[in-house]
């Protein structure tokens, strides 16, 4: 390839490269959201389950521990028992789901509910969006 097709070409490539990049990012976000979402209604089914009877906390353990091995073999990885009371958590610490915010992570959401105050879980909440930060950075915060 001469120099000027070459420098045409390379140039041709970059358009390319940079649609794929970009829609491999939407992609990621759109997974990343839905995930999110998944997780919150896993978290809402379990809790409404759990909330049925009155003698509950020997039923939660043991349907917790049924349901994430029955998870876990068929979905793999992400569904172990902690992994199963955060999702409750997270339902219980959002409650209403127009207020899961699809920007964040369920990493992101796992450093916030843990966070009691909700007048500084809201701060923390703002400002990760706003300021676009990674899970480290609000762990840092």
């Amino acid at each position: 390839m001469d120099k000027a097709l070459s420098s045409s070409f390379e140039s041709f490539y970059n358009r390319i490269k940079e649609v794929l990049i970009e829609s491999r990012s939407r992609v990621y976000l759109i997974a990343n959201s839905e995930m999110v979402l998944a997780y919150w209604n896993i978290g809402r089914i379990i809790f409404q389950e759990e909330q049925k009877g009155q003698s509950r906390a020997d039923y939660g353990n043991l349907l917790i521990e049924t349901l994430s091995t029955k998870l876990t073999s068929e979905f793999g990885k992400g569904f172990n028992k902690s992994n199963l009371w955060n999702m409750i958590k997270f339902y219980k610490t959002f409650p209403i789901i127009d207020a899961v915010r699809r920007e964040l992570t369920w990493t992101h959401y796992r450093i916030l509910i843990y966070i009691e105050n909700e007048d500084a879980r809201n701060f923390y909440l703002k400002e990760t969006i706003e300021s676009k930060w990674s899970t480290r950075q609000l762990e840092r915060q």
